[in-house]
């Protein structure tokens, strides 16, 4: 793929903490790896595609990211924030601020991050398109937890915005009421968000990549495998086995590509694409599935603007599908300057 020809003024936005230094020389993977990302996309973004690149990182304070827009005057915004003053939902408001604004910018748009981030608003969109989802009920802090009827065990509980597995573990698969009263519970001290409990699907855990606006590329389909998970243990993703390279290490993690049939990864494909349009996703973004026994799809969640590191779940799969690291950051940037939602 033919790369941009014309260089372009990019500021970088990420999280203060997160703003890496101009060398890595001496670090150790366990010290780039909180700012792998951000150190990944901008030395890419500027000594291999040959833009000028301005980094900026803030915390609450909107101030500063006006007073840069005005300085550099970017072309565009590589957005990498994942919250705004602390709160994982408001990075649906701060890309709002740039389209007030009209400013070009990388990632998913504003309505998208937020029918996405709330795992039951979403699901209940999924169910209206007939798209499969697990059933769920969703438990506000403050409220006797009252499990309807027809949601069966065995459920997964977990938070209703929080995103990377935060408050995920063994114990969130739950059989029985008081297994689920005990699990929201916790979740409401750990996260202060409301818990969901969803039903839990035995079987694999299956990602696939999406990039576009309109027209949409679908990248092959990554399988999640847990070599050494012991007998009984549920097969999910949880916080500690994501962030835990040790951990990691002792499961015998990996991603690889998930082997199946041909008639499955067409429909796969297709379905990824529904569930992109019908939750107003742009840019790009991961969608985590479930593949039951009887051969069925069902989304887990959606996750607009993933993890970006080089060698990243995200960036791997599309480098299966024909994307290296530079083209698929390439691809990003004119998926933003496209974007007919900035006017």
């Amino acid at each position: 793929m033919k790369l941009l020809s014309r260089q372009l003024n990019i500021l970088t936005l990420m999280h203060e903490d997160l703003v890496p230094p101009a060398s890595i020389e001496g670090l150790d993977e366990k010290d780039i790896q909180p700012w792998k990302m951000e150190y990944d996309v901008s030395i890419t973004l500027e000594q291999e595609l040959h833009h000028k690149v301005t980094p900026l990182g803030i915390y609450g304070d909107l101030g500063e990211l006006a007073d840069a827009l005005d300085r550099v005057q970017p072309d565009i915004v590589f957005n990498m924030m994942e919250e705004f003053d602390g709160h994982g939902p408001y990075d649906q408001h701060l890309v709002s601020f740039l389209e007030l604004r009209r400013v070009r910018y990388t990632g998913c748009n504003p309505r998208g991050l937020t029918l996405a981030r709330d795992k039951a608003l979403s699901k209940k969109i999924l169910a209206y398109h007939r798209l499969p989802v697990p059933a769920f009920a969703v438990f506000a802090p403050g409220r006797k937890v009252r499990r309807p009827p027809k949601l069966a065990f065995p459920l997964l509980v977990k938070s209703l915005y929080e995103e990377g597995s935060v408050g995920i573990a063994r114990a969130s698969v739950v059989r029985d009421d008081a297994a689920l009263a005990e699990r929201v519970e916790l979740i409401h001290r750990q996260t202060h968000t409301p818990a969901i409990a969803e039903e839990y699907i035995e079987g694999r855990e299956i990602y696939v990549g999406v990039t576009g606006n309109e027209r949409l590329q679908t990248s092959t389909p990554l399988e999640l495998v847990l070599e050494h998970l012991p007998e009984g243990a549920p097969n999910i993703a949880t916080s500690r086995l994501k962030w835990d390279y040790a951990h990691q290490r002792k499961m015998g993690m990996l991603t690889r590509p998930a082997e199946l049939a041909a008639e499955q990864s067409r429909h796969l494909a297709q379905l990824a694409k529904r569930i992109y349009r019908a939750l107003y996703l742009s840019g790009y973004a991961r969608l985590d599935f479930r593949l039951a026994a009887d051969g069925r799809f069902f989304l887990l969640e959606a996750n607009p603007n993933p993890c970006l590191s080089f060698g990243e779940d995200f960036a791997e799969a599309m480098h299966l599908s024909g994307a290296g690291y530079p083209a698929l950051l390439d691809r990003i940037l004119r998926l933003g300057l496209n974007y007919r939602g900035v006017l």
